[in-house]
C-alpha cells in the first residue's frame, strides 16, 4: 500500500470522530441559546434555527451512514452486520425524537425543549461512543471512495 493510500483509508476513522464533535459543539450552541433565558422574538429565532440546524446536520449524518458507510461495512466485514442493525436502530429511535422535538419546539415551554435536546443528547453520546469503539479500528482499513459529507453529513 502507498503512502497516500493509507492515510485515505486512516482518514475515514478521523473523519467520523470529527464530525461526531461537530454535531457534539451544534447541540451545546442549540443549548446554549435555550439556556440564555431570553424571551424576545431574535431568541426565539435563534433557537428554532440552531435546533434545526442541528437536527438537520445530525438526521444527514445518520442518513449517510445508513445509505452509504453501513453497506460498505457490511460488505467488506459481515461479521459486523449485527452492529451495525444495531446502530440503524438507534438511528431510527433519534430520528423520532428529532421529529418529536421538531414538531414542539415552536409551541413548547423552554423547559420542555430543554428536556428533549437533554433526551436526544443523552442518546446521541452513548450512540457515538458505541459506534466510535466499535467501528473506528474498521474504519482505518476500509476501501471507500466517496465524498466524507455524502457518507457522514455535511458538517
Amino acid at each position: 500500500m502507498a503512502e497516500g493510500e493509507e492515510t485515505r483509508l486512516i482518514a475515514w476513522s478521523s473523519e467520523l470522530r470529527n464530525v461526531h464533535q461537530r454535531l457534539r459543539e451544534a447541540l451545546n450552541i442549540a443549548q446554549e441559546a435555550l439556556e440564555s433565558g431570553e424571551s424576545n422574538d431574535t431568541a426565539t429565532r435563534d433557537l428554532l434555527l440552531y435546533c434545526r440546524g442541528f437536527c438537520t446536520a445530525l438526521t444527514r449524518h445518520h442518513e449517510g451512514e445508513d445509505r452509504e458507510l453501513f453497506p460498505a461495512i457490511a460488505a467488506a466485514y459481515p461479521q459486523l452486520r449485527e452492529t451495525l442493525e444495531y446502530l440503524e436502530r438507534d438511528h431510527a429511535m433519534i430520528a423520532h425524537l428529532v421529529n418529536r422535538l421538531e414538531t414542539v419546539i415552536a409551541t413548547a415551554s423552554p423547559s420542555e425543549v430543554a428536556q428533549h435536546l437533554d433526551g436526544i443528547a443523552a442518546i446521541m453520546e452513548s450512540h457515538f461512543a458505541y459506534e466510535e469503539r466499535k467501528l473506528l479500528t474498521v474504519l482505518e482499513t476500509l476501501e471507500l471512495d466517496t465524498d466524507p459529507r455524502t457518507v457522514l453529513g455535511p458538517l
